[in-house]
Formats: structure tokens, C-alpha cells, sequence
């Protein structure tokens, strides 16, 4: 059996505790490797590496064009093992192995866009009022960072935590989810392949409620970055509060999707489709919450419905198949209750609303695509992220009202606008409380632009500059070039 360790001062290593955990396919609950499983004791143990590799410098005071090199390096052998990882993430996840192997592509992508940020963020001189003087802006490195990435896009999330971190030349301790941690391991083997100096990336394998809760409260972390559920979220939070930690956190969502009357139906359903069925609705920016426009209610719903029937589930890594199981079975019975306690509230099931009947899928975590009608913003089915591929449907007759249904969510991750009316939607834009906003197209996005969310979506940003910026520390230099007595006292 594959049996997945700890990487922790360039080593690696099992916890001490000799714990281990099954790693199982989605597909048929096949266990296809074994992991360590680590405590808070495994974690301090990685901190401490980090800790003592940041303040020794050879990585965090290296030059930025070394950094922009060793980051190349590692996308380079992305790029290399390209279909190694997409099999192991379709293997871990369950999604198509198209989609897989675009994600490798993206996360290499990520890696070069961080290495060429790497040598041009390193400051700038700010005019200074006082004559004779210089006043510049330096950015430096946080410190000592806790990641903890979470189990629907292993590596893309945790590519866009440990890049930027490495970029600004920060030490890490990475913590993926103790269900998917395949392809973070495998990521970790090709940075030691690159030669990082020892302590500079840690990865601990274990639970949020060990591995996580040591990151998030010990002392000597600078920073923790979380992507994940809103009330993990908000208990990471209490405990940065130990030493009051940068935090960036990315906290999902409940993703409108405005289709006004006058947009090209044909695509609107298409895109709509996408939205929410790729990867089983197991994603952040899911556009699962439909508003349309009354007047075209069944011309929209009707074509949708008749399309959703037709999806072809099964194996990622059969070509045929377009979608691919729930993680797991703890969460498609909640998939299974959220769609039940919509049903107690008036929601009507049009397509879809149960567990796939055919043979070939019973040993597999599936639940057939859903499509539910008569939907409200009072129910819970429109205000709770259902992480499953389950759209809701509701109605609006003004663009005041699409609006205020749209950000009527404690979420603000994510949303989108249909419309041939350029004026409108820019209308729409401006009013919608979210991070990011599609016209006419939906789920875009690439490493140049900023994601992260409005409301209880999360706190700051990651890609962009914007992401690099959260592995910062901005510090003011003030040069007196002709220092003089004040005789004050």
C-alpha cells in the first residue's frame, strides 16, 4: 500500500504518533493509499523548521531573482508530470480527468505568474514632502505561513497559496485535507526535486480539528491562509487572534446567476450548466442559485432541464463521462438532506433529486443532477452554499429586484449577469456585493486577476498582485540626507 508521509525540515517523515488514515476513490471506494496521521505535536515540530529556516534568511533574504528561478523550476516539473497528477487528482477527487489535466495547466500557469511577480514587487520611492530627504517602500516577507486547502481542487488551491508565499519569500507549513492529499504530496516531492533549502516548505498531514487548530494558534506563525467552510472560517479566526495573524481566508459562497430576458438563451443555458455541473457542483463559485427573468421562465428552464437529464455521469477516467461523484459519503448525505429540507420548504423537483438507479454507479458517492423550481430567497436551499450539483430557480420582474435577490446572501464570492445589454449589466455590476462578477460568461478565471469575496465570502485576496501582496509586509524607509539638531528640549 502507497503510504504518504510528512515533509517536514527536508525529510520525510511519519507522525510520531504512527496513526494512518485510508485515502479512497469516490468513484467505488477503493482505498488507494494510506496517509500518516498527524497531532499537534508532528505540527509544532513543522512550525519550528519553518520558524528557524525563515530567520536564518537563506530563503527569505535570497535574491528575488532566484526565487523568480526556483519557481520556474517547479512549474517546469509540473509541466513535466503533468498526467501523473491529473491521474492522481481524478483518482482522489473523482472528477474527470479533463478536468484534472486542466487544472495541472493552471497550476503551472500559477507558479510562472508568481516567479515573474517574484523579481517586480520589490518597492518603490514615494515622494517625501520634507526637502533633502528620501522616503521609499520596501516589501518584505510575513514570516512563517499556515496553509490549509481544502478537498474539491487539492492542488489549484494549494498552488495559489504556496506560490505566491514562495515568491515573497515566505516558509510554509502546508496542511491539505486529510481526504485529498495525493497530489500536494507528489507537488512537495517536485520541490525538493528543485533544491529548496530545508524548512522553507513543511507539509503535515492530518485533521482541521489537530493539524489546523495548532496552525491557527500557535504563536510563532505569522500567517494563515484557509480555504473552506465559513464556520471553520470564524473559529481560525478566534484562535489568530493568539498573536493576531495576517489572515486570508476564502470562505465559499452562494453564487447568483442573473439571466435577463433579452440574453442569447442558447448560451445562457450552456453556461449555466457548467456553472454548476462541473465537478459535481463542488465548488466555490458555483453558480447554483438561477434568477431569471419571469417572463422567460420556462423558455429558460424547460431547455435546462431537458439538457440536465441527458448528463452522462460515471468514472473520471472514462472520455464519456461528464461528471463524476461527491467526495465522499459524509457529504453526499448532506447533499441528500439539503435537497430533502428544500422539498419541506416548497421547493419542486423538475430533474434529478435523488441517487443515480444505475448498477454501475451503486458502489460510487453520485447524486444525479438537480434542478429545483418554485424557489424563494427565504429558503435554505437559496441561502446555504449546498456544494453539490443542485441549481434553484427563482424569478424577478425588475433589475432592481434581480439585484436585491442577488445580494440578498450572507455570501459575496461570486456571481453572474446575462444580457445583450451592455448598459444594464454594467448597472447590474456596480451594485452586486461580490468579488468577482461575470457578463456573460461565468466561472473565468486566470492567475493576473484578484479572487476572493465581499460579506462573510472571506478576507482578503489570492492571485494577482493582490494575492502576492497578503505574503508582504509593507514597511516605510525614511532617509534624512541633511539631519540637523530640532532643539526642542
Amino acid at each position: 500500500m502507497n503510504f504518504k508521509q510528512n515533509f517536514i525540515n527536508g525529510k520525510w517523515v511519519p507522525s510520531h504518533t504512527s496513526n494512518k488514515r485510508d485515502i479512497m476513490n469516490p468513484f467505488n471506494q477503493e482505498i488507494i493509499a494510506q496517509a500518516t496521521e498527524s497531532d499537534e505535536t508532528d505540527t509544532r515540530y513543522a512550525i519550528a523548521a519553518a520558524r528557524e529556516a525563515f530567520d536564518k534568511g537563506e530563503w527569505s533574504r535570497t535574491s528575488a531573482t532566484e526565487r523568480n528561478k526556483k519557481l520556474h523550476t517547479i512549474a517546469s516539473f509540473i509541466e513535466r508530470d503533468n498526467e501523473e497528477l491529473a491521474q492522481l487528482e481524478t483518482l482522489d477527487t473523482g472528477k474527470t480527468l479533463d478536468e484534472s489535466r486542466g487544472d495541472m495547466e493552471d497550476i503551472a500557469g500559477v507558479f510562472r505568474y508568481y516567479a515573474e511577480l517574484a523579481d517586480k514587487h520589490g518597492g518603490e520611492v514615494i515622494d517625501s514632502p520634507i526637502p533633502n530627504t528620501i522616503s521609499k517602500v520596501v516589501y518584505e516577507p510575513v514570516g512563517v505561513c499556515g496553509q490549509i486547502t481544502p478537498w474539491n481542487y487539492p492542488l489549484l488551491q494549494a498552488s495559489w497559496k504556496i506560490a505566491p508565499a514562495l515568491a515573497a519569500g515566505n516558509t510554509l507549513i502546508m496542511k491539505p485535507s486529510e481526504i485529498t492529499p495525493l497530489t500536494t504530496v507528489k507537488v512537495f516531492e517536485l520541490m525538493e526535486e528543485a533544491g529548496l533549502p530545508n524548512g522553507v516548505v513543511n507539509l503535515v498531514l492530518g485533521k482541521g480539528n489537530t493539524v489546523g487548530a495548532e496552525l491557527s494558534s500557535n504563536q510563532e506563525v505569522d500567517l494563515i491562509s484557509f480555504t473552506g467552510g465559513i464556520n471553520t472560517g470564524k473559529k481560525i479566526m478566534q484562535s489568530a487572534s493568539s498573536n493576531v495573524k495576517k489572515l486570508a481566508l476564502e470562505l465559499g459562497g452562494k453564487n447568483p446567476n442573473i439571466i435577463f430576458a433579452d440574453a442569447d438563451l442558447d448560451i445562457a443555458v450552456d453556461q449555466a450548466l457548467h456553472a454548476v455541473y462541473f465537478h459535481a457542483g463542488q465548488i466555490c463559485s458555483a453558480g447554483t442559485r438561477i434568477i431569471v427573468e419571469e417572463k422567460i421562465h420556462d423558455s429558460f428552464v424547460e431547455p435546462l432541464v431537458e439538457r440536465v437529464k441527458n448528463i452522462t455521469l460515471g468514472s473520471g477516467f472514462e472520455s464519456s463521462t461528464q461528471m463524476g461523484p461527491l467526495i465522499s459519503k459524509e457529504h453526499l448525505h448532506k447533499v441528500i438532506q439539503y435537497v430533502e429540507n428544500g422539498k419541506k420548504e416548497g421547493a419542486v423537483i423538475a430533474v434529478g433529486g435523488k441517487q443515480p438507479d444505475a448498477p454501475e454507479l451503486k458502489d460510487g458517492f453520485f447524486y444525479l443532477p438537480t434542478v429545483l423550481t418554485n424557489c424563494t430567497s427565504d429558503m435554505s436551499v437559496v441561502q446555504n452554499e449546498g456544494f453539490g450539483p443542485v441549481i434553484t430557480i427563482e424569478t424577478f420582474t425588475s433589475e432592481q429586484e434581480a439585484v436585491q435577490l442577488a445580494n440578498d446572501s450572507i455570501y459575496g464570492l461570486s456571481g453572474g449577469v446575462w444580457t445583450k445589454d451592455i448598459a444594464k449589466a454594467e448597472r447590474c455590476v456596480a451594485k452586486m456585493r461580490m468579488g468577482t462578477v461575470w457578463m456573460n460568461d461565468y466561472n473565468v478565471y486566470f492567475p493576473h486577476a484578484p479572487w476572493g469575496g465581499f460579506k462573510q465570502s472571506g478576507i482578503g485576496r489570492e492571485l494577482g498582485k493582490a494575492g502576492l501582496e497578503e505574503y508582504q509586509e509593507a514597511k516605510h524607509v525614511f532617509q534624512n540626507l541633511r539631519p540637523k539638531a530640532l532643539n526642542w528640549f
